[in-house]
């Protein structure tokens, strides 16, 4: 626990380099009362309005005690861009999922992020809202969520000012897998703006992950955000490949 605890603790304000978080990729699959998660490192090549050499880490942490079920996620990305300027992106993200049945569940969220890449110099987010599980079977998994939440959002373009809105959340999800040792997770977000309905992000996250030994499994995500009021001179549509390693505890 001390462990945990201490490594919690070193990787805590780190982030991702994706505006939209999937917090499906943050479950870690296990039947164990107590704490597990997993830490990795990855590689990546980007293109938006740059080219892009990403060298990130991540670090997730969960609790799981009877029907209650505690996400922490700390990720970190340097940004090398064009071959010379540095940047980078931060997102810490808090979830707590309660099941009081079977297959339906209630989460709860704060999420805080930037992405200097993005001209986002900091978002907030608050959320909350129901979660289903429409299969049964264990060896494939398929959930639907509809959450409300609240974003604050500050850009750095110097034109838009800042923004208070509510947004629905609602996601798509199913978790495959095929063999013992691998696991694909796909997760794809609708975000409107409740006050603006022609303003609404869409964003697809999948990952495959495969086991190469002992608690050791290399991890590869793909990421498609399309956002219809980006930062100004920031472009609607973004897509991001990652590869890298991954460290699963329990």
């Amino acid at each position: 626990m001390k462990q945990i605890v201490l490594i919690a603790f070193l990787f805590w304000g780190f982030g991702t380099n994706a505006q939209i978080l999937n917090a499906e990729a943050l479950r870690k699959v296990t039947d164990t009362t107590g704490w597990s998660g997993t830490m990795s490192a990855r590689f990546a090549l980007k293109r938006n309005v740059n080219d892009f050499i990403v060298i990130g880490s991540d670090f997730h942490l969960q609790y799981k005690k009877e029907n209650h079920l505690w996400l922490l996620k700390n990720d970190f990305n340097l940004v090398k861009i064009e071959g010379n300027r540095f940047e980078n992106s931060g997102i810490t993200h808090l979830r707590h999922n309660y099941r009081f049945k079977p297959r339906i569940a209630w989460e709860a969220f704060v999420q805080g992020q930037y992405n200097k890449v993005n001209l986002i110099g900091f978002r907030a987010l608050a959320g909350t809202g129901p979660r289903f599980k429409i299969t049964k079977s264990e060896k494939y998994k398929f959930y639907l969520g509809t959450l409300v939440m609240f974003e604050y959002e500050e850009v750095t373009d110097g034109i838009t000012p800042i923004q208070r809105d509510f947004r629905g959340s609602s996601y798509l999800s199913f978790s495959l897998y095929p063999t013992e040792h691998t696991t694909l997770v796909s997760t794809t977000y609708y975000q409107p703006n409740f006050s603006a309905f022609g303003d609404y992000r869409i964003s697809n996250q999948s990952s495959l992950m495969v086991g190469l030994f002992s608690n050791f499994s290399l991890k590869t995500t793909y990421s498609f955000i399309f956002d219809t009021s980006p930062a100004v001179g920031i472009p609607k549509s973004q897509y991001d490949f990652q590869t890298g390693f991954a460290y699963s505890f329990e």
